[in-house]
């Protein structure tokens, strides 16, 4: 195992979304935690609100990353990273330059579309592992063509991972239950994602806050509402709904896991709220988002409705009955241990253990 292995995250990164960054960051801390000398940079959109919070050290262009082929090829020429992760971003110049550089390249890929292009013949062979960071009934089985091509060429398959979260801190848990004045399993949780998103003219955040304030009134359970760091306006006070400006990863799974239930969107912490087994209603506030909140919802491990204050205080009200809540626990607990930041380690593992052995 190299002493002190040099790797690069280029997650996409926008005004709007957080999850790919939040993922990367994941992955970056266990990296750490492992390999104490790691040296870890990231390339971040310098129009992100989260670019200059990064506490790894950030380059920073003016776009997504994935179009900036030009700036990203130089920084891979000039870091000679030991491995290069891309979540969800790259154009295929971009990864073959990697692989030339001597890089083992990471794909990862969240919705069935995203897969399919890690797939092609030209992008499969520059990638040495493909993860795909949803549950198999959410996108389904790969095609027997794709699999049948990807032996032709002599590539592995990609990789289910399942949601990559870090687990539960219960220190942290309970500093964060202290400070907020809250008990285990005596308050609900409420996220719309990284705060930027709207509904035609409408925060997210908000409509989500509203249904908070109407639970509160139905329910007397008190709400932790974490607005997202893209969220752009003062934070408002309302009766029985905590407002958080944002969480870190760890902090917000700590205080997921012992939530009564959670309002959440179709993003990462859905499939992480059913990795903890937490009784969700999910609604989707991007156009990426129904389908997967659609599959979690016919195989009865979610609640969902329309993103509008009055189907949503109604629906969430329903996870407030036990019987509900222990038919969608059951179903959850069915999916298994979520092991996907394990089956991530694993392969960083691997990679660079190809890489000392090569060199």
């Amino acid at each position: 195992m190299p002493k002190a292995p040099v790797i690069l995250f280029v997650p996409v990164s926008s005004e709007e979304g957080i999850g790919e960054y939040m993922r990367s960051k994941i992955v970056a801390d266990a990296i750490v935690a492992r390999w104490p000398d790691a040296h870890i940079e990231f390339v971040l959109n310098s129009f992100a609100p989260y670019a200059n919070a990064c506490p790894y050290p950030a380059n920073l262009v003016n776009d997504t990353p994935t179009k900036r082929i030009k700036e990203v090829n130089q920084l891979v020429t000039r870091l000679k990273p030991d491995l290069v992760v891309f979540d969800a971003a790259g154009r295929k110049a971009q990864l073959k330059h990697a692989y030339k550089c001597g890089a083992k390249v990471v794909f990862v890929s969240q919705h069935r579309r995203k897969r399919a292009r890690g797939m092609k013949i030209e992008r499969a062979l520059v990638t040495h592992s493909h993860w795909v960071v949803q549950p198999e009934f959410v996108i389904g089985d790969i095609t027997a063509f794709d699999k049948f091509k990807l032996n032709l060429i002599k590539r592995p398959l990609p990789i289910f991972t399942g949601s990559i979260f870090a687990k539960p801190d219960r220190q942290r848990l309970q500093q964060l239950q202290a400070l907020y004045g809250i008990k285990p399993g005596q308050y609900l949780v409420y996220s719309s994602g990284s705060g930027g998103h709207k509904v035609g003219a409408e925060l997210a955040a908000d409509i989500f806050a509203q249904t908070a304030a109407n639970v509160f009134k139905l329910t007397g359970i008190p709400s932790l509402m974490v607005y997202g760091p893209n969220y752009p306006k003062a934070l408002p006070e309302i009766e029985g709904v905590i407002a958080i400006p944002a969480l870190t990863s760890i902090d917000f799974i700590s205080l997921l896991s012992q939530a009564q239930a959670a309002v959440l969107s179709g993003g990462d912490t859905l499939l992480q709220a059913i990795a903890l087994h937490i009784p969700t209603l999910a609604v989707a506030v991007s156009k990426d988002q129904p389908s997967r909140i659609k599959q979690c919802v016919q195989h009865q491990l979610v609640l969902g409705c329309d993103i509008n204050p009055k189907d949503m205080t109604h629906t969430a009200n329903l996870l407030m009955d036990a019987d509900i809540r222990q038919k969608l626990i059951d179903e959850m607990l069915k999916q298994g241990d979520a092991e996907g930041l394990d089956i991530c380690m694993a392969e960083i593992t691997r990679l660079l253990g190809e890489t000392v052995n090569n060199t």
